[in-house]
Parts: structure tokens; sequence; C-alpha cells
């Protein structure tokens, strides 16, 4: 015989106890006598068991309000309550160890119920799961014949405290081990478990459905039949990446719209891939087939799009949807490059910009659905930055409804090879959410599970996953031939009806929607697609996609020469008085010293002297723009103090922990200031800041690496979304990366930021790359970047010693008056007229080269900073080399590599500069470190060495040519 308590009072059947404790405190007389003499005699009393199963165990969420017997505690409470030292009249030993074995039965079902579900639309045997153990739990001999007849306690499976154990056992394998199979005892929270428990087993995880939603239902299956098979025979052969096999995904994403419209929901963000997006464009974003078709016709003039735009199914829309309950929600689908599922972080990002706009701090008006494919989203890292992302208080967005399509293949790589886990979602669960599995050639199932996650996200603010299991009718797109690598599979699926057919072959035999009825709704569907076509045809016009509507009226994109010229100073007392309150905390407030003397009491010297450094140049930047109602979100890692110690934007009361951030007050309006320190991810925070910039055009949107060369790990982001975004899509951003950048002996991987890089991708003034050297000028771009009403993303290579330097300090004055210079000319001394040597720079090696030149006193040496890199002030510098009748040499110096950093970049446009100069040949040379496979050398000592050979060739041998 089990021991009692080992059987009963442990963490594994915790909800079995609070469901009857539950009904107990409702109906003492609903339960077993047994069971309410342990709950009487422990009213409070006794100490606590000994289970240590239990003791470890969850603590549950609070049970339902106490009844006239109940006194308020939780089941957990009672249990860890129960005294065995004057145990109940045990019951007949056979009905201890039969409850004891339907007890586990029970939570084996729940536990593992989903390893029997029937999946697969295909019916092919699931795999042996060699370590899976208590399998014959769920078995069908796990109770004899006799066994079956008796009646047990149901466990909470039906709302019956008591039924035969046959039924007991068929509802569960109805529910558990159908076309549906749930993952979600993982889950920590007992409250949400019984919340799907009730949900789930009390209708055996399936609903009924009225007449006129299997019509419905089938409609929804007809268009997304229909569409498919239109494109089919009308394009032969072109991609389009079908939903074919995967139909069920339009009723399903259909009902989540529905449910969520009942609770609230006003917009839903969408990201995807290729599978099936044209089919979601056309069937729930209601995108006109007219235009769909037209992108498959293309363009009348082809030179007319001449590198730009992007193929049919990377294409975004956004639309109103009207429910069938009258519910009004407004839908966007993101643009979507082919890197899968980097597009997920976007999506999240705008989400929480919409409901950060809205104010919807419950989060529920505004959702974020992302639609993934199997292979990619266990195989692609951005998938786990992101779930990480769901819960931190800078990026929660109320949780993410999943939807995976399952074709339980990637291009050619069969699920034994793409993964380690049993499922292609298993990195889900390090949410702690529900994951549910189901077979995608039943849409009802495939409805109710929709309608459950739709309910469950709604409720609990939580992510949530459909895995829905499918198959791709054709290859990876559509000239593709499966066969070469997937024969038997693929032998199966030639053979498999559609989901549309075996569903009104369904609907047929229960004489609910006779075969004539079915075939007369797939007939109107075609017939609309067909005349769409026919419109298209006559039209010859090609639809290009909107933009620049709703926020984005008041600002421009394309080349900079229509960016207006904006002020960008600030009153001096303004200045004066920001600067006053930034070094100031509040009273009794215990700053630590350290930073209470390098920074508050610095700034309040520097009221004095009026002489800034960078943090100083920045915050006036950021406490400006807050004052005039442009919001400012800062997020990356360790920002909040900054890499460098340098920006402390949060102080820490070393007493009590209290934070206190100096810049909030500055806000004004619907302003706000955010300063975040993000996770250790660089692409999905990245890519989660380019969403938040898309919806928020009126703010600064900023994201700073810890060191520049971290960018790496957001590559794509950078590539696809930010230097391409606005000619693939026309799409607009304002957001800012600050890349801390200079070789300073910190080695390799703590010198670049990848200059070239961003220079290499700028092309039709995409972006803007700068390199500013002063306090002023880090203001005065900053300023720019969020008052002038031209968007486009902002590349900084931040300093790391510069933040401190001496010399590198800007009058407060030069905050009052001025603007962001692209490029700075050298002081009086170097007289134009009698420059020999013309020296171009960027960045920290301007304050070695002039130290050196001022000591050699050679003015025939010009130093000149190019601070804007791109797009390239060709007229400032064309007109400085006009004002140089003696020029004979121009030289490009950087400290990086010459095959890194700006001089590839540089050197043709020198070129051209020079050639522009109408007083004879200039010649046009590089100085720098050799060429080089790492970005810097991990040695103090050769550092210092290769940084004086880049000096003393621009200044020691440009003095003796110029003597």
């Amino acid at each position: 015989m089990p021991n009692f308590q080992d059987s009963y009072l442990s963490g594994a059947n915790i909800d079995f106890i609070e469901g009857l404790y539950a009904r107990y405190l409702q109906d003492p007389s609903s339960v077993d006598p047994s069971w309410r003499e342990i709950f009487e005699r422990n009213n409070g009393a006794g100490r606590p068991i000994f289970n240590k199963t239990l003791l470890e165990a969850p603590a549950p969420a609070a049970p339902p309000a106490p009844g006239k017997n109940g006194n308020g505690k939780s089941a957990a409470a009672v249990v860890q309550a129960l005294a065995p030292a004057a145990a109940p009249a045990p019951a007949p030993a056979q009905d201890v160890r039969l409850q004891a074995r339907v007890d586990q039965t029970i939570t084996a079902f729940r536990l593992r119920g989903h390893l029997r579900a029937t999946l697969d639309p295909l019916g092919r045997p699931r795999p042996p799961l060699e370590h899976v153990a208590d399998m014959p739990m769920v078995d069908e001999k796990h109770f004899s014949s006799t066994e079956s007849e008796q009646i047990v306690e149901s466990g909470s499976v039906f709302q019956e405290p008591r039924v035969k154990l046959a039924e007991l056992v068929a509802r569960l394998r109805r529910t558990y081990s159908g076309s549906v199979g749930v993952e979600f005892m993982h889950m920590l929270d007992s409250e949400r478990r019984r919340w799907l428990m009730r949900r789930m087993e009390h209708n055996e995880n399936r609903l009924p459905f009225p007449v006129e939603e299997q019509r419905h239902l089938l409609t929804k299956l007809s268009y997304a039949e229909g569409f498919e098979n239109f494109l089919h025979t009308k394009y032969v052969g072109v991609k389009r990446f079908s939903l074919d096999g995967g139909e069920s995904l339009i009723p399903m994403l259909d009902t989540i719209l529905e449910v969520g419209g009942g609770m609230g929901l006003k917009e839903v963000v969408i990201g995807m891939a290729h599978r099936g997006r044209l089919n979601v464009l056309t069937n729930i974003l209601h995108k006109s087939p007219d235009q769909i078709f037209s992108e498959f016709e293309g363009p009348a003039d082809p030179k007319a799009y001449m590198g730009r735009g992007d193929v049919k199914y990377h294409m975004g829309f956004s639309s109103d949807h009207t429910t069938r309950a009258g519910a009004q929600i407004h839908l966007s689908l993101a643009f979507n490059p082919s890197h899968l599922e980097a597009v997920n972080p976007v999506v999240e990002g705008r989400v929480r910009a919409k409901q950060d706009r809205g104010n919807d701090t419950a989060r529920t008006g505004v959702m974020p659905l992302l639609i993934h494919g199997d292979a990619a989203f266990m195989g692609q890292g951005v998938v786990a930055e992101t779930l990480n992302l769901s819960r931190l208080k800078g990026y929660e967005t109320g949780g993410t409804l999943h939807v995976v399509i399952n074709n339980q293949v990637g291009f050619t790589t069969d699920p034994s090879d793409s993964r380690s886990s049993i499922y292609s979602t298993a990195i889900a669960q390090m949410l702690d959410v529900p994951v549910f599995h189901v077979n995608g050639d039943d849409p009802e199932a495939c409805v109710h599970v929709a309608r459950l996650a739709a309910e469950f996200r709604q409720t609990f603010k939580s992510d949530v996953v459909i895995d829905l299991i499918c198959y791709r009718r054709y290859g990876h797109n559509e000239g593709d031939d499966p066969s070469f690598t997937q024969p038997h599979m693929y032998e199966l699926i030639r053979k498999q009806p559609t989901v549309r057919t075996l569903y009104a072959q369904k609907l047929a035999e229960q004489r609910t929607i006779s075969a004539d009825e079915s075939e007369a709704i797939k007939q109107a569907c075609l017939k609309e697609f067909d005349d769409a076509l026919t419109r298209i045809k006559q039209e010859r016009q090609f639809k290009e996609p909107s933009a620049l509507e709703g926020l984005w009226k008041p600002y421009k994109g394309g080349l900079q020469k229509n960016a207006p010229e904006v002020p960008t100073a600030v009153d001096k007392g303004r200045l004066r008085e920001a600067l006053k309150k930034l070094s100031e905390a509040p009273a009794g407030f215990n700053v630590h010293p350290v930073v209470e003397r390098t920074v508050l009491k610095k700034r309040q010297s520097m009221l004095e002297t009026e002489e800034l450094l960078w943090s100083e140049g920045e915050a006036l930047a950021y406490a400006t723009a807050l004052n005039e109602g442009y919001g400012v979100r800062l997020s990356g890692q360790d920002c909040e103090r900054g890499t460098f110690s340098h920006r402390h934007s949060v102080l820490h009361d070393v007493k009590t922990g209290e934070k206190f951030t100096p810049l909030k007050q500055f806000a004004t309006g619907r302003a706000r200031f955010e300063v975040l320190n993000s996770p250790l991810s660089e692409m999905g925070v990245l890519g989660f800041e380019y969403g938040y910039s898309l919806d928020v055009p009126d703010g600064l949107t900023i994201w700073e690496a810890q060191f520049g060369d971290f960018a790496n790990g957001a590559q794509i982001i950078i590539d696809q979304f930010i230097a391409a975004g606005e000619s693939k899509w026309r799409r607009l951003s304002g957001l800012t990366l600050l890349l801390p950048h200079a070789y300073e002996g910190q080695g390799p991987e703590h010198s670049s930021a990848r200059l070239e890089r961003f220079l290499s991708l700028s092309a039709e003034d995409n972006m803007q790359v700068c390199y500013p050297t002063t306090p002023a000028q880090i203001f005065h771009l900053l300023r720019r970047q969020a008052v002038r009403p031209y968007r486009k993303p902002l590349v900084i290579m931040s300093p790391k010693s510069l933040l401190r330097r001496p010399e590198a300090f800007s009058k407060l004055d030069e905050l009052a008056t001025g603007r962001f210079q692209e490029v700075i000319f050298d002081r009086q001394e170097a007289e134009p007229a009698g420059v020999t040597r013309l020296l171009l720079c960027s960045g920290k090696v301007y304050y070695d080269l002039v130290k050196a030149r001022d000591e050699q006193k050679a003015w025939n040496i010009s130093i000149v900073r190019v601070e804007q890199l791109y797009p390239f002030p060709y007229d400032a510098l064309a007109g400085l080399v006009a004002k140089m009748p003696k020029l004979t040499e121009v030289f490009w110096v950087q400290e990086e590599p010459r095959n890194a950093g700006a001089w590839y970049f540089m050197f043709p446009r020198l070129h051209d500069v020079a050639s522009s100069r109408a007083s004879g040949p200039v010649k046009i040379g590089y100085i720098g470190r050799a060429e080089a496979a790492s970005p810097a050398t991990g040695f103090t000592k050769t550092h210092d060495y290769e940084q004086h050979l880049i000096v003393e060739e621009a200044i020691l041998r440009g003095t003796k040519n110029g003597r």
C-alpha cells in the first residue's frame, strides 16, 4: 500500500487537492467524507507536514472566496498544516490503491497526454520516446475492465466529484490525446493551470460548433485554399511560399481577432516570414486581391523601380478589421526580410510604442502576434532573445500570441537534423507559458485552440504558443521539388485531400452543410479572385504600398538636400537652469560619494567655468528636448550608468536603494524620459528599438552598445531594417545608435565599432554616419535628430577617453549658439592661403595630431575634422580646398587599419573634391595603420608605438616637406 501522504499530498497532486478544497469551502458535503474530515480537523491547526515534494512546490494562487466553513486559507496552506499524528479512519486498502493510481493517471495525462495525441495530418507514427517515464499510465490497458466500472474521485476533470473510471479515462484521452496536445503542467502558477484545466477538461478540448459557425469556418477555409489554387494556376512556378497544407491558419487568425475584439483588443501588430504571407494579407488584412495580383504583374515601367522595392512576400500592410460582433481592430503586418525571425523584436518594439503612446498600461488594447516556421522557431537565436524581453519592464508588451506553422520539415531538412527536442516549440518553455499542439487537418480543433490562446493572453497578459502541425504541399517554394529529399513524406502528401475537402466531407456526412452548398461557397471565392485579376489586367497599374500616413505625415525622407535647416541652439539661461537641476539630488537622498564628487559637484563647478564635458553636452540635449515635448528613450547594456561611468542618468541612494532619475523632471506634455539597462542582447534589443522608432517619430529613440563592436551581434537588423528599410519598404526611422569607438589599446574586441561597415551600407542618403568630437557637437547633433522633421537613422561613433579628455570640452556659449558642424575647420593659425598639406580626420586622433602640429608650429599643415562622414559634406570640403592655392597633399588620417575605418569610403570622394580645384593637381594619400585581419593589437605598448607612427608620418614628415 502506497504511503498516503506521498500518494496524495504531493506537489504533483496540488491541483487535485486545491480543487477539492475549493469545493469543500463552497459546500462541505460535496467532497468525500475522508477529505472532509481532513479539512475540518486541520482548520488552521496542527504542525506542517513533512512531505518534501509538497514543501518544495510553488505556492499556488489564492482559492475562491471561503464559504461558511472556510477560513480563507489556500489549499496549500491547509495541506501543509495537515497533522499526521491523528490520521483519519483509513478507507479500504483496495480503494485507496485504486484512487492513488487514478490520481497518478490524471496527472500523467495532464503532463504527458500530448505525447499520445494524434497531431500529424499525414498519419505517420510518432518516433519512440526512450527517456519518457510513466507512459503506461496513458495507455489503454492501465486499468482492468473490472476497475473501469468502479466509481472514483474525478479530480475536477468532471464537474461531478465522482464518476465511473471508464468515463474519466475516456474524457482524459479525448482532452489530452486527441487532435490537441497541451504542455502546461510545467507552469508554476497553479491559477493558470486550473484556468486551463477547466476550459479544456470540461469540454474535452472541443466546443460545439453551430451550423452558422461551421459555415463561417468552411468559408474561411475556402478562401484560403481558393487563393492558393488561383495563384498556382495563373502564375505557374512563380514563388509565393504558399499556405497549401496549413490553411487552418486563416480561420485561427480570424478567431483570435474575434475573441480579442470581445476582450478589449483594439490593435494587433503581426510579424511573420513568407510562408502563407500573401494568404494572410488578403484573407485577414483585407489587402485587395487586385493589389496582390498587380505585384505579380509588376510595374509597367521597370526603370521607375531600379534599386528599390521588395518582393511581394516581404511586404507589409495596414488595415481596419471589423469582427462579426462589430468590434473595430486595426491590423498591421510588419515588413519582413528573408531573415525569417528577425522581425520578432521589431514587432514587439512597435507594440510597446503603441501601448506607451496610447497609455495602454493594462496592455490589453494592443497585442503582438508572431507567426513562425517550425525550423526557424527552434533554430534562430533571435527567438530566444525576443522571448527573454517579454517580462522585462522596459520591453514587456502584455504577452505575445505565437503561432508556429509547423510544416514538419525545413527547406530540405528533417526535424531530427534541426533540433534536439521533441517539439520545435521547446524554447518557449523558458517563459513558463502554455504550448498547444494541434492537428492542422482538424479545423474545429484549431479554432478551439485559437480561442483558448486568445483568452489566455488577454486574461493573464502572458505569451502563449500554438504549434499548428500541418504540412507543405509543395516544396520550399513553388519551383522546388521536395521529393528529392523527402520522397516518402511527399508520396503521402500527394494522396492527402486538402483541409477544406476533408472538412466539407465531414459536414456533408453530418448533414449540416451539403456538398452542393460547399461547392457553391468554393466557386464564389474563385469568382472573386478571377474578377480581381481581370480588373488588374485591364488597368495595368502597379499599386505601390502606402507610406508616410498617420503619425508620419509631418515627416520627410529622401535626399538630405531636402532636409530643412532647424535651429538647435538653446537659450543660455535655460541651459544654466537645466545644468543646475542636473547637478542636484533630492533632499535627504544619499548619493554615492564618488558620484557626488565626479558628477554632481563637477556640474556645479561647471556653472562657474561654463566649460562642459561630453556627459553634460549629452544630458543637456536630452533635457532641452524633453522640455520641448520630445520623448527620449535610451536603452542598452548598462546604459543607465554608462559603460565608462560617465552618464549616471540614474542615481542610487546608498542607504535605501531608492532611485532618482534627474532627467525625468524635464519632461513636458506627452514626452517622457526612459533609460533602460537592457539584457545582454544586441539583435533582440536593437530590433526592438528599431520597431519602437517606427511608431514614435516625434522623439529620440536611442540604442547604445556597450562597446561599438557589439553591434556585430545585430548586423541583420542593421543591414535589413536600418540601412534598407526606406529603400525597400518606404518606411522611415529616426533611430539613433551610440557606438563607442576609438583606438586606445583595449584590444581587438573593444576598439572598433566597424565604421567601415556602416559606410559601405550608406547610399541614397539612407542614414547619417557621424563622429562628433566635442560636447557641443553631440548636443546639436542629438537635438537636430529630434527637432528637424527629417527622419533618418543616425549612427554615432561615440567616444571613450574623450568623455573626460581636458581638451575635449565645450563652452556653454557653443550650445547657446550655432548648430551641428558637419566639418570643423582648423584654427586661424593655419591660414588656408599658406597650407601645403591638408589632414582630414575624424574622432580622437584629431587631438593627437593637433598637439603634435602645435608643438612643431607647422602652420603649413591644416587639420580638419570631418564630423559627418555620410551624407558626405562635399560642398564644405570643396569650398575649403578652393581656398588653398598652395595645397599639394590631402591625406586621410585614421586610427583604424587601412582596410577598415573610412579610408576606402573617403578615397574616391576626396579625389572628386581635389578634382574640383582649378589650381593644379593634388596628391590624395592615406595615413594610418597597415592592413590587418584583426581590428587592433592586444598589447598596449604596441598600440602606443603604432599611434606614434601615425602622428609622426602626418606631422613630422609634413613639417619637413613644408620646409
